[in-house]
């Protein structure tokens, strides 16, 4: 399996005729020599390929005004979703997709981005809703045309990857080695080159879930801000090991001892999970880990910011323990600095 999930890859690296295509060759007339004519100009995708091709993604920038979509669309710098399909079953990996989409977006400072859709790929509708797409109206072949703009929702998952900083509580959370990139691929460190991916399903969707039984954490509540802090591997130096890399939103906080049974359990940590079934029951019977949070994966931060940097910055004191610390506004604030977070990330 690849290295990473997703990748970036010219056009001219993939064969039309895959099996996977056959669905966008009957609904587009001409889609073959489209194709052709991308690989010829050296266009780039995002693809996830594992055994075979199940994620596909294309993004052009526009800047036109559009009278063939309905209502009409005027001049504007505009991200659109050129060609974007996934398998049936990969809804989860939708999620990472849009993710990508959204990230794009605001990096590169875009006033909208936009997708059009046929009506039949209702599960897709659906997900674009979800993450603050909205209906505009046709094409002329009658595809639904959606669109994202950089309005503010007051939504979390509308506003992703967006983080709302004011009135938040922020703490830095510390996650084990062996789960941090498992959970966060994103945020691979540069010296986990051989790191695989051997489960999709908790690496593409931007839902986390992760239980811990640190000290303090029944504190937190639902759309409180954690920085995740992957914590130095055995024999290495905190120091310079251990480093902040990404920061996540809260989307719900829940107790072990608020279900009632294993299998609600396991339902509800479902895909977003980095634990098997078996290591799921085991933390289930030992009740040793009984905090769990559901979160959104909002910013794998550019820059990881090693711990001897957040103590001198002042973010973490060099005595306390660094499993879960509350931070102040003006150490998350550092953190977002010192990670080099696009300042666009912030809804502040």
């Amino acid at each position: 399996m690849n290295k990473d999930v997703i990748e970036y890859v010219n056009f001219s690296e993939l064969d039309v005729k895959d099996p996977f295509f056959d669905s966008l060759t009957d609904d587009y007339d001409g889609f073959d020599r489209w194709f052709e004519k991308k690989s010829l100009q050296g266009e780039k995708a995002y693809i996830l390929k594992g055994d075979n091709l199940s994620g596909f993604l294309y993004l052009k920038e526009e800047n036109e005004a559009d009278d063939t979509i309905t209502p009409k669309f005027e001049k504007k710098r505009r991200l659109k979703v050129g060609t974007f399909k996934i398998d049936a079953h990969g809804t989860v990996l939708g999620q990472r997709f849009i993710g990508l989409i959204l990230k794009r977006m605001i990096e590169e400072c875009y006033s909208e981005s936009y997708v059009t859709i046929f009506e039949k790929q209702k599960p897709l509708i659906s997900l674009f809703e979800r993450f603050g797409f909205s209906r505009w109206g046709k094409n002329k072949n009658g595809e639904l045309v959606y669109v994202k703009s950089s309005q503010v929702h007051n939504d979390l998952n509308k506003d992703f990857p967006r983080i709302q900083s004011k009135d938040r509580n922020k703490f830095l959370l510390s996650i084990e080695p062996i789960y941090h990139t498992r959970l966060f691929p994103d945020s691979k460190l540069k010296t986990e080159r051989d790191h695989k991916i051997e489960d999709l399903s908790f690496t593409n969707t931007v839902e986390k879930v992760y239980l811990a039984g640190m000290y303090g954490m029944e504190k937190i509540k639902p759309q409180d801000l954690m920085v995740i802090y992957r914590k130095a591997e055995t024999g290495k130096v905190a120091e310079w090991n251990s480093v902040a890399t990404s920061v996540c939103t809260v989307l719900e906080k829940k107790n072990i001892r608020d279900f009632n049974n294993i299998e609600d359990f396991i339902r509800y940590c479902g895909k977003g999970t980095i634990f098997s079934k078996s290591e799921l029951t085991r933390l289930w019977n030992s009740k040793r880990y009984p905090h769990i949070l559901k979160m959104l994966y909002n910013i794998s931060l550019p820059k990881r910011i090693v711990r001897h940097d957040l103590i001198v910055e002042g973010v973490i004191d060099r005595e306390a323990y660094a499993g879960f610390v509350h931070l102040t506004d003006k150490q998350f604030e550092k953190v977002i600095e010192l990670g080099e977070v696009n300042e666009s990330f912030v809804i502040n």
